[in-house]
């Protein structure tokens, strides 16, 4: 008979877990994304107040488009 099984440390730290299972609505897509990329940075820059509630979220739930966004503000404002 073999001996039980120890719990294992989780792979994944709580914050990774939370940004996987975060709600993305209303959703977009990456492609979607970064089509309307540069008017949302353009419009960011204009005005820091700027909204655009699904690009905000989808930017929240995806590290690889908010970087670009961030990467594209950050030109725009040099």
């Amino acid at each position: 008979m073999s001996a039980p099984r120890q719990p294992r440390e989780p792979v994944l730290p709580p914050d990774a877990v939370d940004t996987l299972l975060r709600d993305t609505t209303p959703w977009l897509s990456c492609e979607e994304c970064f089509e309307r990329m540069d008017t949302y940075a353009e419009a960011t820059v204009a005005d820091p107040a700027h909204v655009d509630e699904a690009m905000d979220t989808h930017l929240r739930g995806c590290a690889a488009c908010d970087e670009e966004a961030r990467s594209l503000i950050d030109l725009l404002r040099a």
